[in-house]
């Protein structure tokens, strides 16, 4: 991005086209709305703080989420869901790369052309899910909701809905894993 006040308007056109995904991937991750509301705070602070130009601001906002959900986590010693389905060897699990292909900014054709495979993909793995999982991992990582609004919503418990979400998840690692491995296959 350029620098100066057309960097600036630039910065803010570009995290304003992608707030509501970075919005949604912190609540799927959060327990309490106001914890997601500052945390896309704090990273939307950072990013303006940056002195460099930031070339993907939606790929940048996506991993400071990610840091900060998990500095956070380490200062309650609480684990979000999500920490509890990774390690830290990140090249055992790719979702960090999938997830900001499919909600990064596109830089060039072939990543264009790649996020629309991989969107198509899980897509097509979520609809190999049974009905109660699908739609609990959707409402909560795609549509941002909460467990507790989601099970206000559709009258299950919590519990119940975070068993369904995290057989969902199991799934699609070991789905995703498979397109994965095939895609960055020499």
């Amino acid at each position: 991005m350029k620098s100066g006040a057309a960097g600036q308007s630039l910065l803010i056109s570009a995290l304003n086209s992608c707030r509501s995904r970075v919005s949604a991937f912190i609540r799927g991750r959060t327990a309490v709305r106001e914890d997601a509301d500052d945390i896309l705070q704090e990273i939307t602070y950072q990013l303006i703080k940056v002195e460099q130009p930031v070339e993907n601001v939606a790929a940048w906002l996506f991993r400071a989420a990610r840091n900060e959900l998990t500095d956070r986590a380490r200062k309650k010693q609480e684990l979000p869901l999500s920490g509890l389905f990774t390690t830290e060897d990140d090249a055992d699990y790719p979702e960090n790369e999938i997830a900001e292909t499919l909600f990064g900014t596109p830089q060039t054709p072939e990543d264009d052309y790649l996020k629309t495979l991989l969107w198509d993909e899980v897509n097509e793995a979520l609809a190999e899910l049974p009905t109660a999982q699908r739609e609990v991992f959707e409402q909560t990582e795609l549509y941002g909701l909460s467990y507790k609004e989601l099970a206000e919503e559709t009258g299950d418990s919590v519990q119940a809905l975070l068993s369904r979400k995290h057989k969902a998840v199991l799934y699609l690692r070991t789905r995703l894993r498979t397109v994965y491995d095939e895609i960055t296959a020499d």
